[in-house]
């Protein structure tokens, strides 16, 4: 067992000071204190409910975004990792298991009772989230695992739900439909929600009966071996899921080509995407749902509440140091209030609270990793050479870690739009100017991805003509971010095919059987 690496992590200050209108203050309150001198647990891979070595013996670092520092060497998971899991797997998943045997509504109970464990170490489970992902501790306390627990609740009530139908069929038969699980389902989840994404995976998969192999990324395993120590407690049976940290190359690659895999599940970038479904068609034609990029407009119409569309266009594109698929990064204002929305949005971000993230004020910590944070430094430099404007921002916030502060563009033309608002992921804001609706639907939607907008007015006519006008998987009106169990998410265009969440989120773990039976007819 690890001590958690906090290194001189205490010592890091606030880039600046609180401010009033934190989202999450009023939770704050009640967010105890966490203790990040608790240990690390788990750094192996999970199959079959036991604990392994790679087989390869290789092992990958788990980085403090913070401080750079390693927290522990975690087991590298490959391809022969990748086929002892799916062997597993496909044996839990027989005919005759003590898995296929289980009563729906004890598949319910487990999902209930991992949720109950998981809310019993949820202070621990947020500070391994702060410390291996460098999202602030107040926030994974508050709304990450928040989300986490109501997510397995909503699916535990699925598990006795999903049924078929009766079809009154021409002729003297009897039809009917049922939906059964999938199979071994492959999951390949990123490094910027770790423990919500593990969880939306999770519960539609497991409600309705199928066996997982989960590949978690390698920046942020360390939450998601613990959980499946939980699993193991909640008292799912062994194969049921398995867990393998390790890279997209190999274990990744692995678990979408491997012919006994019947669905992969992908939430990450596009790029990464197109692969996978390349290599998934490429092995047995398993069936795919991918959840990818977005740059995500935010359209402020002229009537809108100038206070509260700031406030949320801030959140919107800064919220988990920017590293959202469905960012707001894209703001679209209306040209009468262009010049005060963008003062006093500018002003609003250096008041912003970046830094140590177990200090409960602090809206902002560190990007992910050292790659990550090079890449958008590299954006921005690139933008200002192309002339684009700098309202405030000042490059690397601290001397250690990967701490950026937010910057603001604005003023940019076609060109340095597709270099920088397609490539950047991360706290970077670009404020553009617009007249008509009709003009911001179309620049809205001029772009490959189709994930998520916004639109802020007083006005419902114009947010629902708007909101019928962008192609996008989610429209928020008055408000952004705002996401619950119950209701799907997914993209348009290369943002990806299929849902998450809600009763549509289980449609891609099933599979439709029709049954038809000969009616015997009496003889008169």
């Amino acid at each position: 067992m690890l001590r958690l690496a906090l290194g001189n992590l205490s010592k890091l200050s606030r880039f600046s000071s609180p401010v009033s209108l934190n989202r999450f203050s009023a939770a704050a309150a009640a967010i105890p204190t966490p203790n990040p001198q608790q240990e690390v647990y788990f750094n192996k891979i999970f199959i079959n409910n036991e604990w392994h070595d790679a087989v390869s013996k290789k092992t990958l670092p788990s980085i403090n975004p913070a401080t750079g520092e390693v927290i522990c060497q975690v087991a590298e998971g490959d391809k022969a990792d990748v086929d002892k899991a799916v062997k597993a797997a496909r044996n839990a998943f027989k005919l005759g298991s003590p898995w296929r045997r289980m009563d729906a509504s004890e598949r319910g109970v487990l999902l209930n009772r991992l949720a109950d464990l998981i809310e019993r170490d949820r202070t621990y489970l947020a500070t391994l989230e702060a410390l291996d992902n460098g999202k602030p501790y107040a926030v994974a306390y508050a709304v990450d695992l928040n989300m986490v627990v109501k997510c397995l609740r909503y699916y535990a009530g699925w598990a006795d739900k999903c049924h078929g139908k009766t079809i009154p069929m021409d002729g003297d038969f009897f039809c009917y439909t049922r939906h059964e699980p999938v199979g071994v389902c492959g999951q390949i989840i990123p490094w910027n929600f770790p423990l919500l994404m593990q969880a939306w995976k999770l519960g539609p998969a497991l409600a309705t009966g199928n066996v997982i192999v989960m590949k978690v990324a390698e920046q942020t395993p360390l939450t998601a071996l613990y959980v499946a120590n939980l699993i193991k407690e909640a008292g799912f049976p062994p194969g049921v899921v398995n867990i393998i940290p390790g890279f997209g190359p190999t274990a990744g690659a692995a678990i979408a080509s491997h012919m006994d895999v019947d669905k992969v599940a992908f939430t990450g970038s596009t790029e990464v995407g197109h692969l996978i479904q390349k290599a998934a068609g490429g092995s047995n034609l398993k069936r795919i749902t991918l959840e990818l990029g977005g740059k995500s407009p935010n359209i402020i119409m002229s009537d809108a509440d100038m206070d509260y569309a700031v406030e949320q266009a801030h959140f919107a594109l800064f919220f988990n140091q920017g590293q959202c698929c469905c960012a707001g990064s894209r703001t679209y204002v209306q040209d009468s209030i262009y010049d005060e929305f963008l003062e006093r949005s500018v002003e609003r971000a250096k008041a912003r609270v970046v830094g140590n993230p177990f200090d409960l004020n602090t809206e902002q910590g560190p990007q992910i990793d050292e790659e990550q944070f090079q890449k958008i430094l590299g954006y921005i430099s690139t933008g200002k050479r192309e002339g684009a404007k700098l309202l405030c921002g000042g490059g690397v916030a601290a001397d250690r870690g990967y701490f950026i502060l937010f910057f603001f563009f604005f003023n940019l033309h076609k060109g340095q739009k597709v270099q920088i608002v397609s490539l950047i992921f991360g706290p970077v804001m670009q404020v553009l100017k617009f007249k008509s609706i009709e003009e911001v639907i179309e620049r809205a939607n001029d772009t490959q991805y189709g994930l998520a907008a916004a639109v802020f007015t007083r006005d419902l006519d114009k947010a629902n003509y708007v909101s019928q006008g962008l192609r996008a998987g989610t429209v928020w009106i008055n408000c952004y971010d705002v996401f619950g169990a119950q209701s799907p998410f997914g993209g348009y265009k290369t943002s990806g095919n299929g849902r998450e969440l809600g009763e549509y989120g289980l449609e891609a773990y099933t599979e439709v059987k029709t049954v038809t039976i000969k009616v015997p007819q009496k003889n008169s």
